[in-house]
């Protein structure tokens, strides 16, 4: 006889290897050809609803890992939500509109000014399109499920309606208003900028002191006295029209190089060394105040610059007397305002110096510093030049320098509503914690919105102009191009004459000819992605408001998060989403950022067709997420290994769960072997850890609850031990069915468990069920723990025992690292105890041979009594010996009764038993 041929020995057909770039799209097919996302919405149509709304990507080039890092979270969300009690449609979403696109265009070769603005926006739509169908691929790839059908895209009509309809709103309560302000202007893209539109990077600049002689010191200082300023921005020089002071600050007029200069008393040191002043003498005191409306000539022209009084002054840096140009900075707008100053503003559109700026018209701003700084010079009014590198504004997507300047604007208010924005976010729950106070003090301290960009790529601001220039921003205007643009879209603002856009017979008092003239400033792309609330949650039938969710990267506190909370609480009162989540940005793995010049980018495609996008989804519920992650090939090799050990712990209880029936071949807990009913309570403990993990969106607490009971648990204890029950015992043994009863329910728990992070893999396992009669594992729920009475007792008493068996497991490494025996079969071990666990291991119905997988077993005595050669450990001390006997040739073991059976004489008593059945 065969021996090996009676053993019941793991059959399954689910591959050791993954295969997975070939196989994952092959899944994918399944899933499109099953409709799998609609059978999921369709089991769950009684459900609550989950509603995680999908901030928009930009639809230009292909997917990053930051893409994949920020999908492949929102996706294990919506997988799990919909396996926990909740209907969770997804419906992905893309922002088309803005700079970016108008860019590609012109990079690819398109001449923008050799068309209308209707035929260029029509190629922007086009190529909006292309991008949306080649990132829509990559983002399948990756595993995101969702309506991929039916996305929503902030160039569709009935979106452009709605966002039409929440400027509407917002008029309608007073918060849109034009207005002349300084904002961010990018010379590059010839635009003005939003907040969100800002990055910083280090850029150079002159650092200038100039001082201003005083030409009417009214009574308080005498003519030719100079206020020392200082800036970074020479080319502001020409705008100046003031200099400002802090009321309360004590000033001095020091006496230096033979003249007199005022400053702040606190900076005089760091003034002095600065300007190399080797001695001076202060010769008067001054509080701030003193100094209001003193005034002081310009060093280049021929006109006063005003002394001030300003809060904004600070003693941080500089002189404590500021340069101020209305036309170029916040502070000095607000300050010159209520002066009365001109808002004068000496540069254009594309950053170049007008004839406001006698003697450097026509200079790119950059190029004036230095000619303003030499005609300082060659006046005398240049105390210092330095040079220093420093954090500065720069345009987002040109990459290029970005100043402030005045010019005419639309607005919404943020300060009409402020408390109640503060409030909103008060009522909305965090994910990190931290996200809370940042959003809250951006709101806080942020200035009003500027909504309207130089562009024609975007959504038109409905605005029309009477003849004598008035704005009409009535409801029926505005309601009448919502409706408009969602029969026509908004392409018709730009073909249409005025008069087509208004209602029929419209007329104003202003306009006693007829005639109206439209805005051709269009929304900033933040206002069409900060009202996907409306045009999206609000608009679809399968979505609902506010939303449940919000997930983005932690540059959305001051983008998405930010607009968004902005329209949806001017409109109602309320944010647009119940939580914020927000995670960190991917570097690679030594903490840098990612760059093609240095050669340290990880893209997912290429991640994907190595490894596949299951590794590339483990290694995102691998990592802590909302702090900024690491990827790098070493990293995604060990996640792989991961990944290996997952797949093939699965294989192994397939593959032994081969000849059971869960309908027929169940053994009750109660029925169970000690062992047995501790796995099954570790495996309750284990789903319950992970569930929690899941709901708190602690995906790495999933991975590693899932890793440790796979590793730990399973493999290095569980499946081990099983091997001499499943294989050995006949098939309907009840010891057996007791270890396939836990084994399966322990597959069936991690295939679902599971299904949010690696759901090709699960769902090809799945395929393999046969007692399981779901088509997928996504149609499924999550399994729940069950209650196991006395358990914390059971696992307590459990532990104990494993901390010896790690004991035992470390003597058995001893003795076969110094070739005393081979296999841990061929071995006896001598167990020595703490007093405190003794009463365990006499347990006459737990097989210590057995768990520790030795052939014999003896507990000798306590610690107190163990001889010399016995090995001393942390809980226990241990002899080993080798087994007395002979090896079965069926199981293994080293037995005494291997020959007592004359028809099977080469296997045990045991394997004789059962052979002989």
């Amino acid at each position: 006889m065969e021996y090996k041929d009676t053993l019941l020995m793991p059959k399954t057909d689910f591959p050791m290897r993954g295969g997975l770039p070939t196989k994952e799209p092959q899944i994918q097919q399944m899933w499109k050809e099953k409709d799998i996302y609609q059978k999921n919405l369709d089991r769950s149509k009684d459900k609550p609803k989950f509603i995680l709304h999908d901030g928009p990507p930009y639809a230009n080039g292909d997917l990053h890992i930051g893409h994949a890092l920020n999908k492949v979270l929102k996706d294990m969300i919506v997988r799990y939500k919909s396996m926990s009690g909740f209907q969770a449609p997804y419906v992905p979403g893309w922002d088309t509109h803005g700079l970016p696109i108008e860019q590609a265009l012109t990079n690819k070769g398109v001449k923008r000014k050799e068309m209308s603005v209707a035929e260029f926006r029509k190629l922007c739509e086009e190529y909006a399109y292309e991008q949306i169908d080649n990132q829509r691929e990559q983002f399948k790839r990756i595993g995101v499920t969702g309506d991929w059908d039916n996305p929503y895209v902030t160039l569709k009509p009935q979106f452009e309606a709605r966002q039409i309809q929440v400027f509407g709103e917002m008029a309608k309560k007073g918060y849109i208003y034009k207005g002349l302000k300084p904002v961010y202007w990018s010379p590059s893209s010839e635009s003005a900028l939003a907040e969100a539109e800002i990055e910083y990077k280090d850029k150079k600049s002159a650092s200038i002191y100039v001082s201003f002689e005083v030409t009417d010191g009214k009574g308080v200082l005498e003519e030719g006295v100079r206020f020392i300023i200082w800036t970074t921005t020479p080319w502001t020089i020409p705008a100046n029209l003031g200099i400002s002071v802090h009321p309360e600050f004590t000033y001095i007029q020091v006496r230096a190089n033979d003249k007199s200069f005022v400053i702040a008393k606190d900076l005089l040191e760091e003034v002095a060394m600065t300007l190399g002043w080797e001695s001076y003498e202060v010769e008067k005191t001054f509080v701030g105040n003193q100094f209001d409306r003193i005034l002081t000539k310009h060093p280049l022209y021929d006109r006063e610059s005003l002394l001030m009084l300003g809060e904004h002054v600070t003693t941080e840096s500089g002189t404590g007397c500021v340069h101020t140009a209305p036309g170029h900075g916040e502070d000095d707008f607000h300050v010159g305002k209520q002066y009365g100053l001109d808002v004068l503003c000496p540069v254009d559109d594309r950053g170049v110096m007008t004839a406001e700026a006698p003697g450097f018209e026509g200079l790119f701003y950059d190029e004036a510093n230095k000619p303003i700084t030499e005609a300082l010079d060659q006046v005398g009014a240049l105390e210092k030049l330095t040079f220093f590198t420093h954090s500065y504004p720069h345009d987002w997507r040109t990459k290029k320098p970005v100043i402030y300047r005045a010019t005419t604007q639309w607005f919404a208010s943020v300060e009409a509503f402020r408390s109640e924005l503060l409030d909103a976010i008060r009522n909305t729950s965090f994910t990190p914690a931290w996200g809370e106070t940042r959003l809250f003090n951006m709101i806080r301290d942020r200035g009003d919105w500027n909504i309207s960009r130089q562009r024609v790529w975007g959504v038109p601001i409905p605005v029309f102009y009477t003849e004598d220039g008035e704005p009409i921003i009535e409801e029926q205007t505005i309601q009448h191009v919502s409706e408009l643009f969602r029969e026509h879209g908004s392409n018709i603002w730009f073909e249409w004459d005025a008069k087509d856009l208004l209602p029929e017979g419209y007329s104003h008092p202003n306009s006693p000819n007829g005639r109206f003239t439209k805005e051709l400033d269009i929304m900033d792309v933040w206002f069409d992605s900060g009202s996907t609330h409306q045009g999206v949650l609000a608009e679809r039938e399968d979505l609902q408001f506010p939303a449940d969710l919000y997930l983005e990267g932690s540059d959305q506190y001051r983008g998405w998060f930010n607009s968004s909370l902005i329209t949806s609480v001017a409109m109602f009162g309320h944010a647009p989403y119940k939580g914020l989540l927000s995670h960190g940005f991917v570097l690679d793995g030594e903490g840098r950022k990612m760059s093609k010049s240095v050669g340290n980018v990880i893209v997912p495609s290429k991640v994907m067709n190595q490894l596949g996008a299951d590794i590339l989804r483990l290694w995102v519920a691998s990592v802590d997420y909302t702090a900024d992650v690491r990827v790098s090939d070493a990293i995604l090799k060990q996640v792989s290994e991961v990944y290996r050990k997952i797949r093939n712990t699965l294989r192994f209880l397939h593959g032994n769960v081969h000849d059971f029936n869960p309908a027929t071949d169940r053994v009750a807990f109660e029925n169970m072997r000690e062992v047995d009913q501790y796995m099954y309570a570790k495996l309750q403990q284990m789903i319950a850890t992970v569930n929690g993990a899941y709901d708190r969106y602690e995906f790495a607490n999933v991975y590693h609850t899932v890793n440790n009971f796979v590793s730990t648990e399973l493999s290095a204890f569980y499946l081990d031990l099983a091997k001499d029950v499943v294989y050995i015992y006949e098939a309907n043994h009840a010891d057996r069915r007791a270890m396939q009863t836990v084994m399966y329910d322990a597959l069936t728990a991690l295939v679902k468990l599971l299904t949010p992070i690696l759901p090709h893999t699960t769902d090809e396992l799945w395929g393999f069920m046969t007692h399981e009669t779901e088509e997928s594992v996504q149609l499924t729920d999550m399994p729940e723990a069950e209650p196991v009475e006395g358990s914390e007792a059971l696992i307590a008493k459990w532990e104990k025992v494993m901390t010896v068996r790690d004991d035992v497991l470390k003597a058995l490494e001893m003795a076969r690292a110094e070739k005393q025996i081979g296999k841990s079969l061929e071995a006896h071990v001598a167990l020595y105890v703490k007093d405190s666990v003794k009463e365990l291991f006499e347990d006459d119905s737990i097989d210590y041979a057995q768990l520790f997988i030795v052939s014999g077993f003896t507990l000798a005595g306590t610690v107190t009594e163990a001889p010399e050669n016995a090995i001393a450990l942390d809980q226990s001390s241990v002899v080993i010996s080798n087994a007395e006997g002979e090896k079965c040739e069926r199981c293994w073991t080293i037995s005494s009764t291997v020959g007592e059976n004359t028809e099977h004489p080469t296997v045990c008593s045991r394997c004789a038993e059962i052979v002989s059945k």
